[in-house]
């Protein structure tokens, strides 16, 4: 990459981007901070802390003493992920803000303005993540002699930057960035990927930012806020009420506001019913959302998926999957969830079959299936297909055995008299 001097930090105003920043500038780097507004809290009635979040970040900023800028990608977020987001919930399904907003607007708009606009060398997050740049120490600052090959660019062989889970596996976030690009990952550094998050707030402490250390750790979905999120998507899309059909014996046991509404494994509220009943699945054709009791019905255990077409980290498949079609790896679908050993199949279209060495609760249309090798994070694909339940199978069974049976009594010759 060169010669690294100036670098751009996306600033959120929590701790984790303040943090960062504040290393780089240790480090000796001339940074720049850089917040961004990514939705119109105005609409919302101030849902998202937005102004106080910028105020926030603006204060670090002036304590690095570095310069700060803001820059919004309101429309950017509303056309390349909002719109998509609402599009997936009609078909169904149940979308992923956080690793859209990654993909579209941070490691692509976002990672632009840093490089083009603002003549950045490079831009840096406060993900917990961690690149094979980092180890081969690509990002130290040490000066190199020019090549003199006019064409080494043409030619120059280039190996794929690689993705990894960072030290504090708890924190890691390697799963939301699995659809950023290798252009993208290539000018990012991530100086949080050797530290815990304990460390990262004694850090933030002794710098004396202690205006974001007292802010609560950011969960779900910035635009929803507190709000029930019936209530939020019904803002955008047309009521569409549907029964609530019992899985087990058809009979209709309540009513909902719309398939988008729910989602695979959620509680559904009913009333009159003596034990709680979850989702199960949704025929969006008829608008009904099926439903079965317990938490742990069959229905909601699944172990194969296919996705759309895959992004890998790297652009190109591993090796291994190229050469046999299969491969054995790591999955999950939640961040956080423990990885699963599971194999992959790829198909010719680029999209790839997942089988899991375990049944899962709740896969869910929508959302990504993200790979591991290792600590490396191979990248994700939306699963938009699911194989069937353990509920499907176990029905399946108990027809091919009665089946067989009633074969096997036509078969057998009655006793003479």
């Amino acid at each position: 990459m060169g010669f690294i001097r100036h670098v751009v930090c996306a600033m959120s105003g929590g701790v984790d981007s303040s943090v960062a920043a504040l290393l780089l500038k240790r480090r000796g780097y001339s940074v720049t901070g850089v917040f961004m507004k990514n939705w119109d809290s105005l609409d919302e009635s101030g849902v998202c802390n937005t102004e106080t979040d910028c105020e926030d970040a603006y204060k670090v900023c002036q304590s690095l003493d570095i310069p700060f800028h803001q820059v919004s990608y309101i429309k950017e977020y509303w056309h390349e992920v909002f719109s998509k987001l609402l599009k997936d919930y009609e078909k169904g399904r149940t979308p992923n803000p956080d690793i859209l907003c990654n993909k579209h607007i941070k490691f692509n708009h976002f990672h632009k303005y840093a490089i083009d606009t603002l003549g950045a060398d490079a831009m840096a997050t406060g993900h917990y993540a961690r690149t094979s740049q980092e180890d081969d120490e690509v990002f130290e600052q040490k000066t190199t002699a020019p090549q003199t090959n006019l064409f080494r660019d043409r030619f120059e062989i280039r190996n794929p930057v690689r993705m990894y889970q960072a030290a504090d596996l708890f924190k890691d976030q390697t799963f939301f960035l699995s659809q950023i690009s290798q252009d993208a990952l290539r000018q990012t550094m991530f100086p949080l990927a050797g530290l815990t998050k304990d460390f990262v707030k004694k850090i933030a402490a002794e710098a004396g930012f202690h205006h974001v250390l007292k802010k609560k750790e950011s969960m779900g979905i910035c635009f929803i806020g507190e709000r029930n999120f019936e209530s939020f998507i019904l803002e955008y899309l047309e009521p569409k009420p549907g029964n609530l059909v019992s899985l087990e014996d058809g009979a209709v046991i309540g009513t909902h506001k719309g398939w988008f509404t729910m989602t695979l494994g959620q509680r559904a509220k009913i009333g009159g019913q003596r034990e709680p009943f979850f989702v199960v699945d949704k025929d969006i054709t008829t608008g009904d959302v099926f439903v079965a009791p317990t938490t742990n019905h069959p229905a909601l255990f699944r172990d194969m998926m296919r996705t759309d077409r895959f992004h890998w980290v790297t652009v190109e498949p591993p090796a291994e999957l190229v050469k046999t079609q299969m491969m054995e790896c790591r999955f999950r679908f939640i961040h956080q969830m423990p990885l699963i050993p599971c194999t992959v199949t790829l198909n010719m279209n680029g999209s790839v079959w997942i089988s899991l060495s375990r049944p899962v609760r709740a896969l869910t249309p929508g959302q990504f299936a993200v790979l591991y090798k290792g600590d490396e994070c191979l990248g994700s694909g939306k699963i938009i297909q699911l194989g069937p339940s353990e509920f499907t199978l176990k029905q399946g069974r108990e027809r091919l055995l009665a089946a067989a049976q009633q074969q096997q009594e036509q078969q057998t010759p009655e006793p003479a008299s």
